[in-house]
Order: structure tokens, then C-alpha cells, then sequence
């Protein structure tokens, strides 16, 4: 999280407090403390005697869908801890840029509404006490008006230590949305066209066409871009912006107040696997496999029609007792002419590629075990190269297939560069459509 604190917001900073702009000292304190806070690492393992686990965000609209608030519901935020004693934690937001990088600039940096203080915490079943021992849920905007977030776009939160906020434990993200701009978004079948493909599945893809009309209170030419997520892959998001046009990906404009943007030749993919946990009989022992028949294998010509999360997942009731933790074992055997590496992803890592879900080869079957809570977890297997300690490659259908018959859930924004407030990525429109 070097990133967080860069050389402008230090003179920013220092800038806004030689000239006075009406921030008292305490109110400046406060603001270095949030800068001291952002230049600090997320470690994944325990710090300062407390690990968070199976942290959650999501909306009381819906818990498996991305995260976006559009006004009408508010942001939930749960985890658990594992600790000796009950953890002293603030949870801070902070607006971001289309990168989520958080902002360095002063005037979006709410000091007064940025911060959620002395979280309360519940104690969890005592079955639960080797793996974790409080839980805690809140809501936001809260009826107090702690928080608020006044600002269109990309957000992150971050768990951190009340006595010492350089010490972040965990952190996550979320949308927020002012809905300014209708938009029409339109999904049709499609089929690769640039050479011959075989098998042909391959070629299987989706077209998604959106198009709107500017309202006057923007200017046309401030429009920047339109981002598509697709079952929650934040981390690969498909973008179609202003400063490209390819038989891929391009925009219409006539001039005046109408857009089209076209994302054409996403891949068509398949319904994710999916582990479910809830069953304390069938997964009585702390070491199990993610699924009942042991060994996983190739789906590319099989289109099974099982009804997934859209990249989701659901966490058992916190207050059960058998709401624990157990090592799971993931196994695929996949075709012998994959010579590739194998990585496991899915809703319990945010779909992020990444060395540490690097499956193990041993005599033809790739493996790996990782802890999960009790629930249910959205996932799939992606092959990819690695080098130079870098994911390089994916192919996120050759293990899993690419068919027409599954659902999915897209998320579309549009991006406005907004000039207000020293200038910011502001998200002014936003649909979500499923197949």
C-alpha cells in the first residue's frame, strides 16, 4: 500500500495547513493520522496479536451482487477476529480514482464523516475459538450519520487499530452511485469472427452496446469511458473509453448529446463451480474435500446448468455453532495436453489471480488447501504462465468452457471526469443486467 501516500498529498498537506483554509489543528492532527494510516501495509497474516477473517461487503439489497450504492440501500461490512482479547478497531474510507487508489486530494478527504470509531464486536460460539473469536457487522450510511459518502465512484475501507492507526489489518471496496444518466444497455450473442476457431466453442461470445443521452448539466466532452464488470471480476474489468477504437472495443458520438459504447467478443465462459460447506455432517472432520467425489475435471464440453452465485458467496450465520472453519482441498485432474500452471480462484479472494492460489502438481493432479468458513464459494480454475514472479497468460475457459447456456451479472458505469473539487473520476451512470 506504498502507494497510498504520495509525494503531492505530503505537500498538499502541508500546503493546506501553512495557508489556514479553515481546518482548526485537531482537525489536522486528524487528517496526518489518515495519511500515516494510508502509507501502511495490509499484511494477510496476524498483526499486533489480531487476524480478520471472511470480511464481507456488501449491499442490503442484495448479499452476493458487487457492492454498489445507488441511494436506495446501504453498505454492509462483516468479519470475523481471532484474537486474545476484544479487538479496538475503526474502519476508514477513503474515495479513490478509477484505479482504486485512494485520493490525495485534499478537498475529497472527508475528515469529519471518513471514519467509523470503536467498532463493537460480538463473541462467537465457543466451537468457533480456535479459528475465531468475535464478529462484527455494520451498516453505513448508520442512523447516526457517522458515515457518509458524498462522492460518486470507487471507495476502499480499511480496518484499522484505534490507539494506532498505522496498523491496517484488512481492507475492501465498493461503488457508489448518483444515477444522473439513463442508461440503455443491450447483450447479444456473438460468435468470433478475426479466424477459425476449433473446437468451436471457442468462438462463443457476448456483444453488450451501451448507449444514453447526456443530460445539459454535464459537458459531452468531460465523458470519459464505460467500465463493465462481469460477475464481480474487479480485478479484470472490461473498459471501453474514448481514447481507443478497435473492431473490439469503440464508441459513437454524433456531436452533440448521444453516446454508444460497444464491448464486442467477451468470452461466453460457463456457470462457476461451486463448494457448499453448510452441511456439518457430510463435513464433519476440520480437513475436507471441496467436493463430494474428491477429484475435479475439465467442463470445456460440458454445459452444466447449475444455478451459481454470479461470482458470490454466503457465509453460514455467524452465531451458529457449527459456523467453523475447515481446511478445504481442491483437486482437478485436468487433460494431459495442459502444460501450463494452475490457479484456483473465486468469491473467497475476490476472483483476483494470485501466486498464492498456485496449485501443486503431483503425479497429474493439481491441488491446494485453504481455510474457509463454513458457506457457500462461487470458484473456478484458470490457467496461466508465470514469469518473473508475475501471472502472465490467463485463459480463464480452457479448464472451465465457453457456452451460451449460463447466467451472468453485469455491472456497467459510466466515468465523467468531473472538473468540481480539483477535478475526479465521478461515476454519473450505472445499470446492472443479468442474462
Amino acid at each position: 500500500m506504498s502507494e497510498f501516500l504520495s509525494p503531492t498529498l505530503r505537500l498538499n498537506a502541508q500546503k493546506f495547513s501553512i495557508f489556514s483554509l479553515g481546518v482548526k489543528l485537531k482537525e489536522f492532527i486528524f487528517l496526518f493520522t489518515i495519511i500515516i494510516l494510508l502509507n501502511a501495509s495490509v499484511p494477510s497474516q496476524s498483526i499486533n496479536g489480531f487476524e480478520v477473517k471472511s470480511l464481507i461487503a456488501y449491499t442490503s439489497s442484495s448479499i452476493t451482487s458487487l457492492p454498489v450504492l445507488n441511494g436506495g440501500n446501504k453498505l454492509v461490512i462483516e468479519f470475523d477476529v481471532q484474537g486474545d482479547f476484544i479487538p479496538n478497531m475503526n474502519i476508514v474510507f477513503r474515495f479513490c480514482d478509477y484505479g482504486w487508489i485512494p485520493t490525495d486530494n485534499l478537498f475529497l478527504i472527508d475528515q469529519q464523516y471518513g471514519t467509523a470509531y470503536f467498532l463493537d464486536f460480538e463473541e462467537l460460539p465457543i466451537t468457533l475459538v480456535d479459528d475465531a473469536r468475535y464478529h462484527h457487522k455494520s451498516i453505513y450510511p448508520d442512523e447516526r450519520d457517522q458515515v457518509k459518502f458524498p462522492f460518486a465512484g470507487k471507495w476502499r475501507f480499511y480496518l484499522t487499530d484505534t490507539q494506532d492507526t498505522s496498523i491496517v489489518y484488512a481492507t475492501g471496496k465498493f461503488f457508489v452511485i448518483q444515477n444522473k444518466v439513463n442508461l440503455g444497455v443491450k447483450l447479444k450473442r456473438d460468435e468470433l469472427e478475426d479466424k477459425s476457431y476449433w473446437p468451436v466453442e471457442l468462438a462463443k461470445s457476448f456483444n453488450v452496446t451501451t448507449d444514453f443521452f447526456l443530460p445539459n448539466e454535464f459537458y459531452p466532452s468531460f465523458v470519459d469511458r464505460v467500465e463493465i464488470i462481469e460477475n464481480q471480476n474487479i480485478y479484470n474489468p472490461i473498459a471501453v473509453d474514448r481514447t481507443t477504437n478497435t473492431l473490439f472495443r469503440f464508441y459513437k458520438w454524433d456531436a452533440n448529446r448521444s453516446f454508444t459504447f460497444t464491448a464486442r467478443d467477451i468470452p461466453a465462459g460457463n456457470e462457476f463451480r461451486q463448494v457448499d460447506l453448510r452441511d456439518n455432517i457430510f463435513f464433519s472432520s476440520k480437513d475436507v474435500r471441496a467436493q463430494r467425489d474428491g477429484l475435479e475435471y475439465s467442463r470445456f464440453f460440458l454445459n452444466p446448468l447449475n444455478d451459481d452465485l454470479n461470482g458470490g458467496k454466503i457465509f453460514s450465520n455467524f452465531k451458529d455453532e457449527y459456523s467453523t472453519y475447515l481446511n478445504v482441498t481442491f483437486s482437478i485432474r485436468p487433460p494431459e495436453e495442459i502444460l501450463n500452471n494452475i490457479f484456483l480462484v473465486g468469491a473467497f479472494n475476490n476472483w483476483k489471480l494470485s501466486l498464492d492460489y498456485k496449485m501443486k502438481k503431483a503425479d497429474g493432479v493439481y491441488s491446494i488447501t485453504i481455510p474457509l468458513k463454513r458457506g457457500i464459494y462461487d470458484y473456478q480454475y484458470v490457467v496461466a504462465d508465470v514469469i518473473d514472479n508475475e501471472i502472465v497468460n490467463p485463459n480463464w475457459i480452457l479448464l472451465e468452457g465457453n457456452t451460451w447456456l449460463n447466467s451472468k451479472e453485469y455491472d456497467i458505469f459510466i466515468y465523467y471526469n468531473e472538473q468540481d473539487k480539483g477535478g475526479y473520476e465521478r461515476i454519473i451512470g450505472y445499470k446492472r443486467i443479468t442474462q
